[in-house]
């Protein structure tokens, strides 16, 4: 049974920011974008990347290790790898994978992520 837990204040995340937050022994990627907040899977589904410390350009995230991106309103693949051979061998050994979403809601000035 899933049920919402506080993973932040509204005042820690500034649009445009994002940070990794813990709930319940998930690792969550926490983002606020235009004055609204996305939860997905922290880590990147090629070789585990931090995507806290990856960049963040609107609601895309990219992974710091090998170049992924993902649109963390849905957790949908934008590129798989960066280009060049090294990211076709890769992306034969390991094809595309989403992220993982959770629903956030905030209340009484906590964001709170449903796991």
């Amino acid at each position: 049974m899933s049920n919402f837990t506080e993973v932040a204040r509204i005042e820690e995340l500034k649009n445009g920011t994002m940070k990794k937050v813990m709930a319940e022994g998930h690792e969550i990627l926490l983002a606020k974008v235009e004055d609204k907040y996305y939860a997905v899977e922290n880590r990147c589904p090629h070789m585990k990347g931090d995507l806290s410390r990856g960049k963040l350009e609107g609601t895309v995230v990219t992974c710091p290790l090998h170049g992924s991106r993902f649109d963390i309103t849905n957790g949908r693949v934008v590129r798989w790898l960066k280009g060049g051979l090294m990211a076709k061998v890769g992306s034969a050994l390991k094809p595309s994978k989403d992220l993982r979403v959770y629903n956030v809601k905030v209340e009484d000035g906590g964001v709170l992520v449903e796991v």
